[in-house]
């Protein structure tokens, strides 16, 4: 018996590696070399393709599609409807779909994705980044980074727990956990305990 939980409208292919106490819900479909973590949780409609990679205690909420080439680290969430490009030029007359042609997008530990957010391939979002909804991501997004926009560009600072940084004139900022970040550049922010 599997110790993860699939909806009877789900489907799962055979070889699909799924964690202990993962949720996945109504109409998903994980392919056969997909690599899920423990504690996850997947809502309506979420596909989740080949050689994508998801770590622990990620959320993807309704109507997201993971495809080939998108690794997620550990509690990563991603909104309804975000979507994850995959190839840079796709055309359909030529197809562009072998692995050699997918880019990589890497999001790291913590970040968060809003709703209709668009993150186009080959970008890393670093460590617990923010992507405001409805935001167009063409370019890294730095640690602890808040972007919003078309195209996305950083509109201030976030820290782990959550909290919008204000920085004094030394550059330092407190969250409400009593954790101290200091912001290193216009690009670089640092946690420090």
């Amino acid at each position: 018996m599997a110790d993860y939980f699939v909806h009877e409208s789900a489907y799962i292919d055979e070889g699909a590696k799924i964690g202990k106490g993962t949720k996945i819900w109504h109409f998903c479909h994980v392919m056969g070399k997909a690599k899920i973590g423990q504690n996850c949780s997947f809502g309506q409609n979420v596909l989740v393709a080949n050689n994508v990679a998801i770590g622990n205690g990620c959320k993807i909420q309704n109507n997201v599609s993971l495809y080939e080439g998108v690794i997620l680290e550990d509690y990563v969430f991603c909104g309804p409807s975000m979507v994850f490009t995959n190839i840079k030029t796709p055309r359909c007359e030529f197809p562009r779909n072998t692995s050699a042609d997918y880019l990589q997008t890497l999001v790291k530990r913590g970040a968060s994705i809003g709703a209709n957010a668009t993150i186009v391939c080959g970008v890393t979002l670093q460590e617990y980044a923010f992507v405001a909804a409805g935001a167009v991501v063409t370019k890294d997004v730095p640690a602890y980074g808040m972007v919003a926009g078309v195209p996305a560009k950083i509109i201030g600072w976030m820290s782990a727990y959550g909290d919008v940084l204000e920085f004094d004139g030394e550059g330092l900022a407190v969250d409400s956990m009593g954790v101290k970040y200091q912001q290193v550049s216009e690009q670089e922010v640092k946690r420090l305990s």
